[in-house]
């Protein structure tokens, strides 16, 4: 092998044990400031000698890195896990490709500005616009397991960690180019002091920012009580009925005191499926849930449900409604159209019945993204290849009310924690609290729970709200508003927590005014794209 191959090898896999740590090992968050190092050294390797075919080498990168990171998606999904691997780090590297495009025609810092507002620029575009979004990767997630560096979330959001990680990278890659090639000893004594504090700076600066940030006092307090019943999803209507599921919840939950106080009582995420709208009351979930509440005065009860919607028509009421057979009104033969909802719904010993409809569906499980082109193709193949779920369009608050006591909350319902800039929307609401229900037993005891726990911390600081979260088989937990995990249950194993979590109405710069990184990433990315493109243009012009 080349000497020059085994360089690149040695770099890659740097890079991407430094890139896949932050997400797997506790507290290694601050290993993505250097991560890219090794890869924007392999790229000038390869820039300086003329390699070709260099894409394959930072695809492969990206592939490892992914499948170092997020490989646990195959236990749900073989074919949607190897998709997620090699799908995103195919994005990943046409970003990095055209990194190395723009490098042709633009000199200087430019080209490296450009591909972190790229960058920074397509993960904009994975959280709020893509409908096939998978942004578990976002760089600014490798701190999720160290908050205490990253409490400015409040001010950018993740984006803002994106951001840190490329200046800190490009900083530190640029102070090693300066000294490989000899320009740093011509500098002057100025200089040189500039470009070393510039790099500390951009390392270091972020964290002493975050050191330096106190929130708010706390507000009011509730109780809160955590079921996490520990069903098998894989068995869930094998081995147990749903009234020996409500049974196993409701015997959990029993263990607490309840002295009359207002309390919020969580289980989690599609717990049952005998629930259609319109008709909650029939729903023998239901029933038991509001007979449980008549005994515990002031309780209020969130839980996840697989709610069906049924109207008859003529004609599809939604694309992705399916058709349930059909009926005869008042003469007239119509079809029963069924749309199907993830939801959250609280419930209160009043009866008071009210629900949320997840909105962002994860894509083959529960959305088939543009129905247009993918309904269509899946009748051609005669197959039922993705989910048919239906979510609301933006989310809503639900509405706690104990006797004098009310406020509203936000429940994120599982893939929905993953997006930052989404949850601000319950906070703009009005929610004075945040939960996160969810199930995450389908990817097995791997690091895909951890990761998914940790950042519902970071959408702690970007909202300043405490988080009750209820997962199925764990990881539930209570979380305060700087991110830390209060409390914590074991995973895979029946248990019940409680707890307090404080309410807060104010609203941080990153509710307020959203995330301005991302938008400021797109900006400079089109600048520099078509300046590149110009220049182009004009190199081609001049050359005939």
């Amino acid at each position: 092998m080349k000497r020059e191959n085994k360089i690149l090898l040695l770099l890659a896999a740097a890079s991407v044990l430094l890139l896949s740590l932050p997400f797997l090992v506790k507290g290694c968050g601050p290993l993505a400031l250097l991560a890219l190092v090794p890869l924007l050294s392999m790229e000038r390797i390869a820039s300086l000698s003329g390699k070709t075919h260099f894409w394959w080498w930072h695809y492969g990168v990206f592939v490892l890195w992914n499948a170092a990171t997020t490989w646990w998606v195959c236990n749900a999904t073989v074919g949607g896990g190897l998709f997620a691997i090699f799908a995103n780090a195919l994005q990943m590297s046409l970003v990095f490709g055209s990194f190395r495009w723009v490098k042709r025609r633009l000199g200087g810092a430019l080209p490296y500005i450009y591909l972190a507002a790229a960058w920074i620029a397509w993960e904009k575009y994975y959280l709020t616009v893509a409908q096939i979004s998978w942004p578990w990767l976002v760089l600014g997630n490798a701190f999720a397991d160290t908050t205490s560096l990253v409490q400015w979330y409040e001010f950018t959001g993740h984006l803002g960690g994106s951001l840190w990680v490329w200046a800190s990278n490009l900083a530190l890659f640029g102070l090693m180019v300066s000294l490989s090639d000899g320009r740093f000893s011509v500098w002057g004594a100025k200089g040189r002091a500039a470009a070393l504090s510039g790099a500390v700076l951009a390392v270091l600066g972020p964290m002493v920012w975050s050191a330096c940030i106190r929130p708010e006092e706390e507000g009011e307090s509730v109780r809160v009580v955590i079921g996490q019943p520990n069903l098998d999803p894989y068995e869930k209507f094998e081995s147990l009925t749903q009234a020996q599921q409500t049974e196993r919840l409701l015997s959990q939950l029993d263990r607490a005191e309840y002295d009359g106080s207002p309390a919020l009582v969580l289980g989690p995420e599609t717990f049952t499926n005998d629930i259609v709208t319109g008709l909650e009351d029939a729903s023998p979930t239901v029933v038991r849930f509001k007979e449980w509440l008549r005994l515990h005065p002031g309780t209020n009860l969130l839980f996840g449900a697989s709610v069906y919607e049924r109207t008859l028509s003529l004609h599809r009421p939604h694309p992705l409604a399916y058709d349930a057979g059909e009926t005869i009104v008042d003469g007239i033969r119509k079809n029963v159209w069924v749309q199907s909802h993830n939801s959250a719904i609280l419930l209160d010993s009043t009866g008071r019945c009210d629900v949320f409809h997840k909105s962002k569906l994860v894509v083959g499980v529960e959305l088939t993204p543009y129905p247009s082109v993918f309904v269509p193709l899946e009748k051609l193949l005669g197959g039922n290849m993705m989910g048919k779920c239906i979510g609301q369009e933006h989310p809503t608050t639900l509405a706690f009310k104990a006797g004098d006591v009310g406020f509203p909350l936000g429940c994120a319902v599982c893939y929905e924690s993953v997006y930052g800039e989404y949850c601000t929307a319950y906070v703009r609401e009005g929610a004075q609290l945040m939960t996160v229900i969810t199930n995450d037993a389908w990817w097995g005891n791997t690091p895909g729970y951890h990761q998914h726990l940790n950042y519902s911390r970071l959408r702690a600081i970007e909202l300043r709200r405490d988080i009750a979260r209820c997962a199925n088989t764990g990881i539930s937990a209570i979380i305060d508003k700087r991110g830390r995990i209060v409390d914590k249950t074991p995973w895979w194993e029946s248990a019940m927590l409680e707890g307090t979590v404080h309410l807060n109405d104010t609203q941080t710069i990153f509710v307020r005014y959203g995330d301005i990184t991302g938008r400021i990433a797109v900006f400079v990315f089109v600048l520099l794209g078509l300046a590149a493109i110009v220049r182009s243009i004009g190199r081609k012009r001049n050359k005939n």
